[in-house]
């Protein structure tokens, strides 16, 4: 059931995101829910303060 799950919070985009068969191995390495968030994560600071 997805409900059972775990999820996170990516650190880009800030969206709940499930764990993933392909992500096993490295679920505690994960802070990201897709490619489009990993690449982006140098020009979007989300939950830094703006200034």
């Amino acid at each position: 059931m997805p409900s059972q799950l775990p999820s996170k919070i990516c650190e880009v985009c800030g969206l709940p995101f499930n764990w993933r068969k392909k992500c096993k191995k490295n679920w505690d390495q994960v802070k990201y829910c897709s490619e489009r968030c990993r690449k982006n994560k140098k020009s979007t600071s989300f939950g830094s303060p703006k200034i």
